[in-house]
């Protein structure tokens, strides 16, 4: 007898310890947690969905209340607002503290983000008295603590994503900062150089201005030309003077607008990547260090090595993965344990969290319907000539002309009766493809809930038909066109084009790797609404009220000056922006977007500055340099790194492992067995029915298996793949401070495949 065999059952608590472990290295969370039952227990809960969801649903209730507050787009009473504001805390103090439970206390208390929600809780409190007790003594006063709500968005514990993109940009300022300096340095020169080169020559602008005297308004107005906002429209003065003074300009954007963005860009591509790479590789040491620890929960002797009996092996993958069928729960045991030796060792139970990750699709071979309930007629020479004329290539081609034929006739006359009858024949073509497809494919399969274009196709083509048979019966019923209905028919006969993109693979190749990147750029759009957010309630501070909109035909004293004599003349009024304000939140979001796209930011923050002070295009420029060189940068970068990725993405080893082993158990069905008119692309689900010609050979084999496509549950999980063949498997790999004080520049002595250059 083994001495695996003697061992006793290994507890319930130690099992569920282990799954933590287990289930933190899965989606890649750092939490240090206490090892007690009651506090494994409480982070079970903690880490539960419905705790994670109740705590955003109320962190963006909390955002949204900007929506009825002052200035309002909604008002709402101060009372009713500040109630559900104190309710959100509330529920922020609970989760804080249910963490300070799980977590241990010294760890706790050096967290800087746990101090920080209590000091937002706080000061938001403070400021909810304060500002309260004015509104009552009618004292107007500012709510300041608005500011600091998007705190709460990126300290909870969930939010680990946000965290990382702004530490890598707090990383990456010192090298932003140093070029930042060297290009302003050279807008400062050139600004000093244009002073002197036109400030004595009596020049006037179009609106009829001193040209170029002020030297703030001249930095100013090279700012802006950087972005391209005022070109040719700030060269225009000085060129009508001589041409020759067109090379100051031109000389100006090749060395600002062109040298130096690309900089920017490159400084921050290149030192994103370096502190992303070096998070990444402290999220992989800590997943093996996990795996590591749950192993060490689990593990007997057998013989001379530590291993994991396949039993306990199984229970731990039921509680850390309890959506997954049986089924895939032996493939994996398989993959695991491939000599099926009964337990599973070290190095495969460490890879257990990635093996979890990769997206298994089980499937039941079935026969079509037709084929069950007529199988003589189904199978006759006709029904397979129809089945094999809709799976060759010259269909797809066929009804790609017929497509683009159709484009055509949507751009001509609509009233043109000929060009209204060929409607129908293409309508009628695209229901014969559906029915054909429904007959050649097993309908479950065509119509499964991952099957996007074939759905697309489908749902356009009956709400086409049902839109213009309505429209034609109006027609023919009263001699009266409904426009709303001609609008959905021309809005279906576009979006009927679409279907092209599915048609030519590379354009499928795009597509789907744009879709598959969609979710780590939710990390962006938290980012985003964070410093959108901010901006917006400053903005809403500084100039709510300052510039009002009137409808076109308004009597209002100052309607054409935006309600403000000192818009007067000038270009914002003349331009009609005045809705472009900071009135209330959503109008400020709107201002704030049209500053993100930089065309005509400058009328924007000059139009601010003459009904405030011209101090105020101070605003305007910080969120030029915090969105538009940071961010967005940061973002092309991240993008870049991602589609690279995921365009040139390549079967890791586990997943290669699992492959491997679906075809030596002889269960796997090949991606050429599957083409049946992408009906299986990019398929998710653990359980599926399919059939089909070429597939139901195979029915006698029952379940088989497909390796799902090739997208990521996680962002943690795509960042990983990013560098995962620069990070070799280690034995034990460094200590836990070792890896939280790793910066991008340490070298781990037992794996050189880090260099400082990376």
């Amino acid at each position: 007898m083994s001495a695996a065999a003697r061992d006793p059952p290994l507890a319930q608590e130690d099992l569920l310890l282990a799954a933590a472990y287990v289930y933190d290295a899965q989606y890649n969370r750092n939490i240090p947690f206490e090892t007690s039952p009651q506090a494994v227990r409480l982070y079970y809960l903690y880490n539960h969905w419905t705790m994670q969801a109740a705590t955003y649903f109320f962190i963006f209730v909390d955002l949204f209340l900007a929506v009825f507050e002052d200035p309002a787009v909604y008002p709402f009473p101060f009372l009713a607002t500040s109630l559900v504001e104190v309710l959100c805390l509330l529920v922020f103090f609970s989760r804080l503290v249910h963490f300070a439970k799980v977590t241990p206390r010294n760890v706790f208390w050096k967290d800087t983000k746990n101090i920080c929600i209590m000091i937002a809780i706080l000061v938001t409190l403070i400021d909810l008295i304060i500002y309260g007790a004015l509104k009552i003594s009618n004292i107007n006063s500012i709510r300041w603590s608005r500011f600091l709500r998007p705190i709460f968005l990126i300290n909870f514990a969930e939010s680990r994503q946000i965290r990382r993109v702004f530490r890598s940009i707090r990383n990456t300022l010192p090298e932003i900062t140093y070029v930042f300096l060297l290009f302003m340095f050279s807008v400062l020169m050139f600004s000093l150089m244009a002073l002197k080169l036109f400030g004595d020559r009596n020049l006037r602008t179009v609106e009829g201005s001193p040209y170029f005297t002020n030297y703030l308004e001249i930095v100013f107005d090279l700012y802006v030309l950087v972005t391209t906002a005022n070109s040719p429209d700030v060269m225009m003065p000085a060129f009508d003077f001589s041409w020759w003074y067109s090379l100051f300009f031109i000389t100006y954007v090749v060395i600002n607008t062109y040298l130096f963005m690309s900089v920017f860009l490159a400084v921050v591509y290149n030192n994103y990547r370096k502190h992303l790479k070096n998070e990444i590789r402290k999220l992989a040491y800590m997943k093996r260090h996990k795996m590591i620890e749950a192993f060490n929960i689990l593990k007997v002797k057998e013989g001379t090595e530590y291993v994991v009996q396949e039993a306990q092996w199984k229970e731990l993958v039921k509680l850390v993965a309890p959506d997954i069928s049986t089924s895939h729960r032996e493939l994996l045991l398989r993959v695991s344990d491939e000599e099926q030796k009964g337990y599973v060792d070290k190095k495969s139970f460490v890879r257990l969290a990635d093996l979890l990750n990769i997206q298994v699709i089980a499937m039941r071979i079935q026969t079509h319907p037709l084929e069950h309930w007529m199988p003589h007629v189904y199978n006759s020479a006709v029904s397979l000539f129809i089945r094999s004329m809709v799976q060759h290539k010259g269909f797809v081609w066929t009804y790609d002309v017929i497509i683009l034929i159709n484009a055509v006739f949507i751009a001509l006359d609509e009233e043109n009766p000929l060009i209204s009858y060929a409607e129908w024949v293409f309508l009628s073509l695209y229901i014969l493809e559906i029915l054909l497809k429904v007959y050649t494919y097993e309908p479950r399969a065509f119509f499964a809930k991952t099957q996007f274009w074939n759905w697309f196709d489908t749902s356009i083509i009956i709400a086409a038909l049902i839109a213009t048979i309505l429209n034609a019966s109006l027609k023919s019923a009263s001699q009266y066109n409904s426009q709303q209905v001609l609008d959905i028919v021309f809005i279906l006969r576009v979006l009927r084009l679409i279907r092209i993109v599915d048609s030519i693979q590379r354009f499928r190749v795009i597509m789907n790797t744009l879709i598959n990147i969609v979710p780590t750029m939710l990390t962006f759009g938290g980012l985003a609404l964070v410093v959108y957010y901010m901006f917006a309630i400053i903005g809403m501070e500084l100039f709510q009220g300052k510039i009002q909109f009137f409808p076109r035909n308004s009597t209002a004293h100052h309607a054409l000056e935006c309600g403000n004599p000192a818009l007067k003349d000038s270009l914002f009024a003349r331009a009609k922006y005045c809705k472009n304000n900071f009135n209330d939140i959503t109008s400020s979001f709107v201002v704030l977007m049209e500053l993100t796209v930089v065309n005509q930011w400058h009328v924007l923050a000059n139009g601010f500055a003459l009904v405030t002070h011209q101090a105020a295009k101070l605003y305007f420029i910080a969120f030029h340099i915090v969105v538009v060189i940071m961010i967005i940068n940061i973002l092309i970068a991240f993008i870049l790194e991602a589609f690279f990725v995921e365009y040139s993405l390549e079967k890791s080893e586990v997943e290669t492992a699992i492959e491997r082993k679906i075809q030596e158990l002889g269960v796997g069905i090949q991606e050429e067995e599957l083409r049946d008119g992408k009906l299986i692309d990019n398929m998710e689900t653990s359980e599926n029915d399919l059939g089909g010609e070429e597939i139901t050979k195979k029915k006698s084999k029952g379940l088989m298996f497909k390796i799902a496509s090739k997208r990521y549950r996680t962002v943690d999980a795509l960042l990983q793949r990013m560098f995962e063949a620069e990070i070799l498997p280690e034995d034990d790999g460094p200590s836990v401070e070792e890896i939280l004080n790793l910066s991008p520049t340490d070298l781990y002595p037992k794996n050189p495949t880090f260099d400082s250059a990376a």
